[in-house]
């Protein structure tokens, strides 16, 4: 195999230029504005929803178009099939180890003891009540049967990943059925991302912007006042996913694929600010998948390792539904044995599911778990409405390494990464701006083996 010629050595950006000290400087900014003048701050919202859905519009293409190429560029389709079955795995034990860990620190650190919130004079108001609604009537098994959309187009006008992933496999398996009539189709598939890529890269000129006016919107709209009446539940939340992130998925990094997940930090820097101003990891996805692939991880892997972990692995949502859920159990002197804890958690593992993506995804699958079980009283939700979107960046952020690490486990798991080629991305401080630099060069992959353009074709690690 010919190795394509190194690229020339990139000058590192002046630090007013980076895009992740932009958003930064832009967050800092939106919360003061936010804290100080609440009313405009509040008025600043279609700034972020309009940077947002600008951002959505672009993440169906991307991901129907990297499937369709990813699955059409292998040379055996079992091989899809098996990395899809081990990411599924995977998603599920990941998903128990973070409910685990939530209900573990919550029954340490017993935070609802002494509340004592009667049920009866909780009354659920606007979006609060809206969302018990919604997941009390939500049943488990319309996870499954919303798998299939009611037509092509719905599938991308509704902005529904999962769905879209269902379309793209369907997709990108027939091309590769039918041989050499689809090596046209696959051609013109390879091209059409680039241009995706390329808006995309205009987009995200506006990413202080979005920062900015989401941030603004939810400290004017919520007040830093909300955080000292359960900021003790905010702070357990946020230590016990720190540890999470640190410990479990760092560890594993480190002991099955031979990465540092601090270095994996500072790789993804511009996405992290980006999560943590617009409070969801969906503006995040282009990104992570560009700089996964441009890491050495085969396209293949990363088109459908990726998407699909938005859908189906959810640590933060995971960790958050355990940890809210016996709080609620606690605040509300409804005892909860050992069995019946794990009974929620089997339940929790389906709920948690559908909680990216949608609004107040989270408080949906949350009442939809409460309903389900029927001890724990779902309007006990509102005991914790007013913290939640200060709790949504710390999920968004959990969801977003979860699915960065559980793509290079996945990657490595199928001899798909190439180890050298990431220690070396990784100790590479400029390696970042290049992944997200425009162009052919370093932006897409276009080879079969999902190697970037103008870099050294990965090497199975075995």
């Amino acid at each position: 195999m010919t190795h394509a010629p190194a690229a020339p050595p990139r000058r590192r950006k002046p630090w007013y230029r980076q895009l992740y000290v932009q958003v930064l400087i832009a967050i800092v900014i939106g919360i003061v504005l936010g804290w100080r003048a609440p009313g405009l701050g509040e008025a600043m919202q279609p700034i972020g929803t309009t940077f947002i859905a600008a951002m959505k519009m672009l993440i169906g293409p991307i991901v129907f178009l990297t499937i369709i190429g990813g699955i059409a560029g292998v040379a055996d389709l079992k091989k899809v099939g098996l990395t899809g079955l081990k990411a599924l795995t995977y998603f599920q034990v990941g998903t128990i180890v973070a409910l685990v860990f939530g209900l573990v620190a919550i029954n340490i650190v017993r935070l609802g003891d002494g509340v004592d919130a009667d049920p009866s004079t909780l009354h659920p108001t606007g979006n609060a009540e809206r969302y018990i609604e919604t997941g009390e009537t939500q049943h488990w098994w319309e996870f499954f049967t919303h798998l299939v959309p009611d037509s092509f187009v719905g599938a991308f006008t509704d902005g529904d990943i999962l769905q879209i992933i269902f379309l793209a496999v369907l997709f990108g398996i027939a091309i590769k059925a039918i041989g050499p009539l689809g090596d046209p189709i696959v051609t013109g598939v390879k091209r059409l991302t680039e241009v995706v890529f390329k808006v995309l890269s205009f987009v995200m000129k506006a990413a202080p912007l979005g920062a900015f006016g989401a941030m603004a919107y939810a400290v004017g709209a919520f007040g830093l006042s909300t955080l000292s009446s359960l900021g003790s539940l905010i702070l357990l939340f946020y230590v016990t996913s720190i540890l999470f992130v640190v410990v479990v998925l760092g560890g594993l990094l480190r002991a099955y694929v031979g990465l540092s997940i601090f270095r994996l930090f500072r790789y993804l820097r511009e996405e992290f600010f980006l999560v943590l101003g617009t409070s969801t990891a969906e503006p995040a996805l282009p990104g992570l998948m560009r700089k996964l692939t441009f890491l050495g991880a085969d396209r293949s892997t990363v088109g459908l390792v990726v998407p699909t972990g938005y859908s189906f692995n959810l640590d933060g949502a995971a960790i958050y539904l355990s940890l809210a859920a016996l709080y609620i159990a606690q605040a509300t002197n409804t005892p909860l044995t050992v069995p019946q804890q794990l009974g929620l958690l089997a339940v929790m593992l389906l709920t948690s599911k559908g909680a990216a993506g949608v609004a107040g995804g989270g408080f949906i699958a949350l009442t939809a778990t409460l309903s389900t079980i029927g001890t724990v009283p779902a309007a006990g939700i509102m005991l914790i409405f007013g913290i939640d979107k200060f709790m949504s960046e710390c999920r968004a952020l959990v969801n977003f390494y979860g699915n960065a690490v559980a793509t290079l486990v996945i990657a490595k798991w199928d001899h798909n990464l190439d180890l050298a080629r990431a220690r070396e991305v990784l100790g590479d401080p400029t390696s970042a701006d290049r992944a997200l630099a425009p162009g052919p060069a370093t932006t897409q992959p276009d080879a079969a083996d999902g190697t970037p353009s103008g870099a050294a074709p990965a090497q199975a690690a075995h």
